[in-house]
């Protein structure tokens, strides 16, 4: 199964979750987002990685990483493998100088992992093809594969119950692209969720 580099493009607040975060991976060389709903501390994790910031102690992600410098074990990729019930699932592919070995992992630790060990972050078309969002129209900073982008964006628009259901396929579809449009990832997601379904259904 042929494996679809991804990169970080940024990090917003959560409009549903209270503490929670949004990461959003794009295809190395193409549109397709990928939005991921992660906790207060990944994001922070994944942040101060981003903005070259130093904690004057550690993080946890920062002692794994000192912890496999340490017994030189070298970590080759990180693969997001699976999506199921709307949580991601990835894990570290590492070697210990003689054999390659996979160590399960939530998907916000293995990304803010690869950010430190300077690892690429893979997925499969299967996934894209499930939790994906289509950008149709040209972004500067989906243009830009060699840049990674951190953003912190807070909404002021109130949270507003998931009633898509009430909603016909144009109108969804209409509705998805005002998402994407506006950024507003996670919501776009649901909105994919909708449509999916009623797609199957048919």
């Amino acid at each position: 199964m042929e494996k679809i580099k991804l990169r970080i493009l940024g990090i917003s607040y959560s409009q549903s979750q209270s503490g929670a975060y949004a990461l959003i991976l794009i295809e190395h060389s193409g549109k397709r987002r990928l939005p991921i709903i992660i906790g207060s501390f990944e994001a922070q994790s994944i942040a101060i990685e981003l903005e070259n910031m130093k904690p004057t102690r550690p993080l946890t992600h920062d002692l794994f990483k000192i912890f496999v410098d340490t017994f030189r074990i070298s970590i080759k990729e990180v693969i997001i493998y699976k999506f199921a019930d709307g949580i991601f699932y990835a894990k570290l592919i590492c070697n210990d100088g003689t054999n390659n070995f996979e160590i399960d992992s939530r998907t916000s630790d293995a990304v803010a992992i690869s950010l430190r060990v300077r690892c690429p972050i893979y997925t499969y078309e299967s996934i894209l093809n499930a939790a994906g969002i289509n950008i149709d129209d040209e972004n500067p900073e989906a243009s830009s594969p060699d840049d990674t982008i951190y953003k912190e964006k807070v909404s002021n628009k109130k949270n507003e119950d998931n009633e898509f259901s009430k909603l016909t396929l144009p109108e969804l579809e209409e509705l998805l692209n005002s998402a994407i449009e506006d950024e507003a990832y996670e919501k776009a997601s649901k909105i994919r969720d909708e449509i999916n379904r009623r797609k199957k259904g048919k």
